[in-house]
């Protein structure tokens, strides 16, 4: 959060729509990166071109902006290993529970109004408030 400026947040904002946008226009689907995944460990394996070309470009852009900018933003993350790890089972929990993720609901369901997105966007933005509140001022850690 250093080096946030209004300008930045309005950019990336407006990207993350435009690409949603767009992947509803050309493939008429809700650009939910958990059920983006989830499709590829499913049995029928509909669909796996354009799911791996996704994930591909998820991964290929930050490195495409690397190499624009002249390097990557150093990125500290105060937790060890097993810290990310638990969240990264627990979010994954979540993900299932709430039948989709954050980037689904969020961003493409309260874009279309659905009372089902905006509770679960509710609910997620709540418990993630409520743990970081816990761990920074409740544990002290």
């Amino acid at each position: 959060m250093e080096n946030f400026t209004p300008f930045s947040g309005l950019l990336g904002g407006a990207l993350i729509g435009l690409g949603a946008v767009m992947f509803m226009a050309f493939n008429g689907r809700i650009a939910g990166i958990s059920g983006i995944v989830g499709g590829l460990l499913d049995a029928d394996r509909q669909g796996i071109s354009w799911r791996v070309s996704f994930l591909v470009g998820l991964i290929a852009a930050p490195l495409v902006y690397g190499l624009i900018a002249g390097g990557m933003p150093t990125v500290t993350i105060d937790g060890g290993m097993t810290a990310m790890t638990l969240g990264g089972l627990l979010v994954g929990f979540g993900t299932r529970l709430g039948s989709g993720c954050t980037s689904g609901h969020g961003v493409c369901g309260i874009a279309r109004l659905s009372p089902r997105s905006i509770t679960a966007t509710i609910i997620f933005m709540s418990f993630g408030i409520l743990t970081v509140s816990l761990i920074r001022h409740g544990w002290g850690i």
